[in-house]
């Protein structure tokens, strides 16, 4: 089927390579550059994001990250909780896309924006570090 078997020789080893090595392109669209782009855009494609910018929550969660990325407040972010909000709401409508902690414990909405904010901050933090 769908293998191929492939037997070289000693002296197929032995020929020096002919590949050609390419150097990185950094405006290459298609390579990975982490979550912040040379320019300072939001990456969508990266996979540190793990899918949450698509999907369907996925324009809830660009805006709530973008708001967070480019807020200018002293505490990051706090311009944003009506973005996490509307993030949030539209995740607990998809349980099975998006679980949630143990539903016996029962979370303030405050908790739950607050959770948000720290964990894209430490997701900034960590890519940007």
């Amino acid at each position: 089927g769908k293998d191929r078997i492939i037997f070289v020789t000693k002296e197929d080893h032995e020929t020096p390579s002919s590949a050609e090595l390419v150097a990185d392109d950094p405006d290459d669209p298609y390579e990975e550059q982490g979550l912040i782009l040379p320019n300072g855009d939001i990456n969508w494609n990266c996979p540190c994001l793990g899918g949450m910018a698509s999907g369907p929550c996925g324009e809830q969660f660009k805006s709530a990250f973008s708001c967070f990325h480019y807020s200018t407040e002293e505490i990051k972010g706090s311009d944003c909780v009506d973005q996490f909000r509307a993030m949030q709401e539209c995740m607990q409508k998809y349980p099975d896309l998006y679980p949630q902690e143990d539903e016996n414990e029962e979370k303030s909405s405050k908790d739950l924006e607050a959770t948000s904010l720290e964990a894209s901050a430490a997701k900034e933090e960590n890519v940007s570090s």
